[in-house]
């Protein structure tokens, strides 16, 4: 996975509390308590064992407060197609060596492939880290298909006030989802003074959104539009413009538009930051089955959930990464032959083949944040699991 994507992690990292040997049997509440921790822990998440990984990524609710995703009564069916042609010990092999969780293949609507190993399930849930970007990305989507937001093009701060007189002046929507809005921003996490390490460490202005604070201090670089840079505090920015302009949590609202028009099958868990507002960048618990309809939802166009051509346009490159063949589109990696998806720290993934009218989602417990011998593993895999669909 790629280096940059590591950003995700610098929000839950901001709000990882200290892990005690023995975690909460329900879901953690936001209180005056959890607010003080969240502000004065920093990167803990990214050095965790991996007994801790492995703990604790299928269960993130119990250590973190979140807010539910409600599911709907109506699950969309995921029926069983052919099996796929690929060597059961290739799979073994591939699993093991990247602490795989679970494994899905879904092929015109059909799941062809589905495994698990480390405790997982089909009822289990495992943590996005910055798969999350793609569901908010969605969201703007069906904010604009609701009415709620007139179209990308429009400026960011007529949605976000706070933002007037920052260098968020004349940043448009789009610039926003695709991460060119020329705000200066430091996302080392191996510098206590990166923008990622600081953005909630101090007491937020009263009355005043968290991520908003922070992000209304940044300088300007470059002019809107004409440089690209991986920010989770712009991801989250746009999770306050959604929540905003419906007047909803993202949690209501994705639960609204997408968990339940499009028959999600299981409740999920949004983390919240100190000011108790869902962390749009990051960290949403799902059931692997979902995270494929999700991809399901992004190849088949969303109809009904967001405007048509939606996908399309978000899907499709916006920005230059500097790898020939890759880019960014609103919230979604644009990859060679046409394919796209989302990715999170820790192996975490969705990739959509159109041709093949595919959707691949894999939830691991990586020992390493991002990795490049692990990503190119998963990359050879992926070919394979593509490769088989012609068989």
């Amino acid at each position: 996975m790629r280096r940059f994507v590591l950003l995700a992690a610098a929000l839950l990292a901001a709000c990882a509390p200290t892990v005690r040997s023995g975690a909460p049997r329900g879901p953690v509440r936001l209180t005056a308590g959890t607010d003080a921790a969240l502000r004065q822990v920093g990167a803990e998440v990214l050095f965790w064992s991996q007994e801790q990984r492995d703990r604790h990524f299928p269960h993130m609710e119990q250590v973190f407060p979140t807010h539910v995703v409600r599911a709907g009564n109506r699950p969309r069916p995921l029926p069983t197609g052919a099996p796929l042609a690929v060597r059961a010990a290739d799979l073994d092999a591939f699993m093991t060596a990247q602490n795989v969780a679970g494994l899905i293949v879904v092929q015109d609507g059909k799941i062809r492939l589905e495994r698990y190993t480390r405790g997982l399930d089909r009822r289990g849930r495992w943590t996005s880290f910055s798969v999350a970007k793609s569901f908010t990305s969605t969201l703007v989507g069906a904010a604009i298909r609701d009415g709620h937001i007139r179209s990308v093009d429009e400026p960011v701060t007529r949605y976000i006030q706070e933002l007037r007189g920052s260098a968020y002046d004349g940043v448009t929507i789009a610039q926003l989802l695709s991460m060119t809005s020329g705000v200066r921003w430091n996302e080392d996490y191996t510098d206590a003074n990166s923008d990622v390490a600081r953005m909630f460490a101090n007491p937020t202005p009263p009355g005043m959104d968290a991520t908003v604070a922070y992000m209304r201090t940044l300088p300007r670089e470059a002019a809107p539009g004409t440089k690209w840079v991986y920010k989770t505090g712009e991801t989250n920015l746009i999770g306050v413009l959604v929540a905003k302009a419906t007047g909803k949590s993202l949690a209501a609202y994705l639960s609204d538009t997408v968990w339940r028009r499009f028959g999600m099958e299981a409740d999920a868990y949004w983390m919240v930051d100190p000011s108790g507002r869902e962390v749009g960048g990051c960290c949403l618990s799902v059931t692997l089955r979902d995270y494929a309809r999700m991809g399901q939802l992004a190849l088949e166009g969303g109809r009904g959930i967001v405007p048509d051509g939606w996908f399309a346009a978000a899907t499709a490159e916006k920005a230059s990464i500097g790898r020939p063949g890759y880019g960014y589109g609103y919230q979604w990696w644009t990859y060679p032959e046409g394919r796209f998806g989302g990715a999170g720290i820790f192996g975490q993934s969705i990739t959509i083949d159109p041709a093949r009218r595919m959707v691949v989602a894999i939830v691991s417990a990586w020992p390493r944040a991002t990795d490049r011998a692990l990503s190119a593993e998963r990359t050879a895999m992926l070919a394979k699991l593509f490769a088989a669909t012609a068989k």
